[in-house]
This record gives C-alpha cells, structure tokens and sequence, in this order.
C-alpha cells in the first residue's frame, strides 16, 4: 500500500516486467527446441530456465548459443583466395587406400580442402627443439610471417619471439599475428603494443567488451599456426610458453607435439590464416598478393590435408574426421589427448571399435593443469575399461599432445583435444598425414610414451574413494561447456 502511494504506477511496471520476463523464457525456449538439438542438451536447458530462470538465461546467453551458418568470409573472396593459392595438380586419390579414399573425400566435403602430396613432415615432441627450429625459419623470413596461437605468454619464450619477429618487421617484411582475445587474457596489453609499434600487425581474435561479452566468451581460436613465406608452415599443439622449454611448477616440461611441414600443404595453412584474418580485419591475404608463389612437391613426400573447423561450420568437422577415423581403423587405433571428454558418438564408436578386436589406446595425463578437467575425463574410463580399451596414463609431465593414429598409413595432429569444447565451440586446425613411414614414426613416439605411462586395470580402478567418484559425476555433468 505504501508502496503504491509512493509510485502509483508500481502495479503496472511490476506487470509489464512480469510479462516481458514471461516472454523472455518462453522466447528462449523456443529458440532452444527450434535448434533441434540434442534431446539430453535441449532438455537440460529447458530445465534450467524453468527452475532457475535468471541464472538460465545468463547461462544461455553465455555457453548455449551457437554460431552456427556464420560467414568467415564471403563467397566472392573465399573463391578467389582458392582460385589463386590453387595447385594445378590432381589429388593423389590412387595412392591410398579404400579407407584413406573416404577419409579424404569426408575431409574435403567438410572443408573443401584438397589434399597436397609431396610434402616433408617433421615432428617435435619437445619445446626446446620445435622454437629453435621456428626462430631460425623467421630469421631466415624475407617476404611474410603470419602466427595464430591460442596463447602468448609474455615469458622468455614470447619475449625472444616478439623481438625477432620485431626485427623482421624492420627489415621489411610483412608481419602479422593473430591471439586469441581470452587465451592471452592475462598478457599486459602492452605486451601487444610493443610489437604494435614497432610494425607488426598483431590482433586479437574475437576481443571480448562488456557489450560483445555473451557474442564472443564462450568461442576460442585454439589453432597454433605459422606460415613463413608460404613455404614453410607449423601445426600442432604448442602455444607460445616457456612451459615448453623450461617446465611449470612442476618443473617438467609439458609433452606435446608439434609438425613442421615444408611443401604444398603449407597452401592450406595459408588459407586457414588467411580466412581468420579476413573475419578479425576484413583484408584478404593472398599468395599473389604477398609476391609468393605456391611450393612444388618433393618426391616421395607425404601427402597431407588441412582440416580447419569451427563453431561457424554447418558440420563438425575435426570431429567427423576423428569419428571416421575411428569406424574405419581395422587393427590398431592409437589416440593421445590432453582432456578425454568424447561425446555420445565417439564414446561409443570408441567401445564398437574395442569390442571388434581393434587395439584401442588412449593416453592422457597423470596431472593436467585443470582439476576439473581431470576429474570430468576420469568419469568416461571405466565405460572404455569395461569394453576392452586401454588407457594409459602420462607419468612424466603434462601431455599436451593431440594425436589419432590409425592402423599403417593415417595420423591426424593438430589443436584438437579430444572433447566437446574442441569438437563444437573452438576454431582449430588438424594436419591429416596420408603415409606408412609418418605413421610409423608416430607409432614410434606413441610406444616411447607408453614406457613413461601407468596402463589402468579396471579391478584397482574401480577402489577409488566414494568422494573422488561423486566429483567426476559431478565434473560430467560441466563437460559439453568445459
């Protein structure tokens, strides 16, 4: 009553906010069961808008929307930068097997990237060795440097790179970086600046601001990438960081794995930057434009093609690959993965595959750099353990390492961890590798690492404390947004 006499018009305000509040839900739920998700995800968001509608709504806005049929760039310049970065050679199709037939007809259908033969793949399975190789290839840059990596610290590692890529930029050449905004959260702005200053073209991914805040947090451009006069390219796991090198508070460095590919490939990492770049700054790079021209095969060389996928695709794509890889593998399926968090799908394409006698492993990390990540991962195993999967973990320091060898001639590495997050909501980039003898050096490296990892056996995992237990359920229950 004494509210009324103060604002009279109390009621009515109350009423038309009641009514708008009404409608936002019900708004928000349609948008929800328009989607045609997934029944499990739709009907845990209705519930959540329904018995906590303003925490719902928040949580929406922030994790639940998709990104979904975006344009990255459009029709006109995504045609030009292929017809001008195009090889005029066919794909070498009749070199692969029926499987590795499909596997790269899925992958151009998702990406339409083709794939490039003759190409040198290098691996490194250690920081140290992969930033000496990368600081000599910028030294030795006389036309363009383009980077993307989800984090640059502003550490010893990213201080040596800026001020050689600052020394590059005043010998002319054409430097540009790309960051992602909430990945390099924590690095001054100044850090940026400086290299700003001094002639290098460096922008944030997706930046986030108090009014693209719920546009923009909950996407990530986890890509690692480098192209160097469109000769030579980097793809894999290593973010800028002397954790690579020196180790963290653990004083171990982290185990990850990085390739250096010299050859036509380095075209479809190109492209890549060159699409992310257009989005953030809306110029296309070309390698016309750069004065390049497209590297000639070797012989003998790998035959290789660029995956990039993100939340703009229509299809998942580094997901669908994984996912073919997995049904087609006949004997051997080898995966190493810093988070496991698998959706329906693979989890059990994962359990078909073991139950029809191809030898699956898995290799996580003992200690990972997230507790809850670590625990969410460690609700899945005892579904793998009960269907004859391996699962080993990294005794040594955190693996960082995202790679699925299949049988004798197919790999897959890149940015991808294996989880819903890298699967649906991040930009990342996988390099799929067609061939026996990189295979079989990857094979190499996967067994090294399994002599520094404890294989789990069901029995003693089964004793783990009721508490430990009841978090990872807990933990699962966060996986599709962690």
């Amino acid at each position: 009553m004494i509210l009324c006499e103060l604002f009279p018009y109390a009621s009515v305000v109350y009423d038309i906010f009641m009514v708008l509040y009404t409608l936002t839900i019900v708004g928000t739920l349609v948008i929800i069961l328009s989607e045609n998700r997934n029944p499990v995800k739709s009907l845990g968001w209705a519930t959540i808008l329904v018995l906590l509608p303003m925490v719902g709504i928040l949580l929406y806005l922030l994790f639940g929307r998709r990104l979904k049929h975006r344009h990255m760039i459009s029709r006109k310049k995504l045609r030009r930068l292929r017809t001008d970065n195009k090889l005029a050679e066919e794909s070498p199709v009749q070199l692969f097997s029926e499987g590795n037939k499909q596997q790269a007809h899925l992958a151009e259908e998702l990406t339409e990237t083709p794939i490039y033969k003759g190409n040198n793949v290098d691996v490194f399975t250690d920081g140290k060795s992969k930033f000496e190789s990368l600081m000599n290839d910028i030294a030795q840059a006389q036309h363009f440097i383009h980077l993307q990596y989800y984090i640059i610290e502003n550490d010893n590692t990213g201080r040596q790179l800026s001020e050689l890529l600052i020394a590059k930029a005043k010998e002319g050449v054409n430097v540009r970086i790309l960051y992602d905004h909430v990945g390099s959260y924590t690095i001054n702005a100044a850090f940026f600046k400086h290299l700003r200053d001094n002639g290098v073209e460096a922008s944030p991914f997706l930046k986030i601001t108090l009014t693209s805040i719920f546009n923009r947090l909950n996407w990530r451009n986890h890509r690692k990438i480098v192209v160097i006069d469109g000769k030579v390219g980097y793809i894999g796991g290593m973010n800028i960081a002397d954790r690579y090198v020196t180790g963290d508070r653990n004083n171990n460095p982290w185990r990850d794995t990085h390739l250096r590919i010299t050859g036509p490939a380095v075209i479809g990492l190109f492209n890549t930057f060159a699409i992310d770049w257009n989005y953030m700054n809306r110029k296309l790079l070309t390698m016309s434009s750069e004065n390049i021209t497209t590297a000639a095969p070797v012989e003998h060389g790998d035959a290789v093609q660029i995956v990039a996928s993100g939340p703009t695709d229509l299809w998942n794509g580094n997901s669908f690959v994984v996912l073919r890889a997995i049904m087609l593998a006949k004997k051997r399926l080898y995966i190493q993965t810093p988070y496991f968090l698998p959706n329906d799908a693979l989890l059990k394409a994962l359990q078909v595959a073991a139950l029809s006698g191809v030898d699956v492993k898995v290799m996580i990390p003992r200690r990972t750099d997230s507790v809850i990540l670590r625990h969410a991962s460690g609700s899945y195993i005892k579904e793998c353990l009960l269907a004859g999967i391996k699962i080993y973990l990294y005794d040594d320091a955190m693996l960082h390492s995202k790679v699925v060898i299949v049988d004798d001639d197919f790999v897959t590495a890149g940015s991808s961890n294996f989880d819903f997050r890298s699967f649906e909501h991040n930009f990342e980039c996988n390099a799929l590798v067609y061939s026996n003898t990189f295979n079989r050096r990857m094979l190499d490296i996967f067994l090294q690492d399994q002599h520094h990892s404890t294989r789990l056996i069901l029995s003693h995992w089964r004793r783990r404390p009721v508490t430990i237990k009841a978090f990872e359920s807990l933990a699962r229950l966060l996986a599709p947004i962690l």
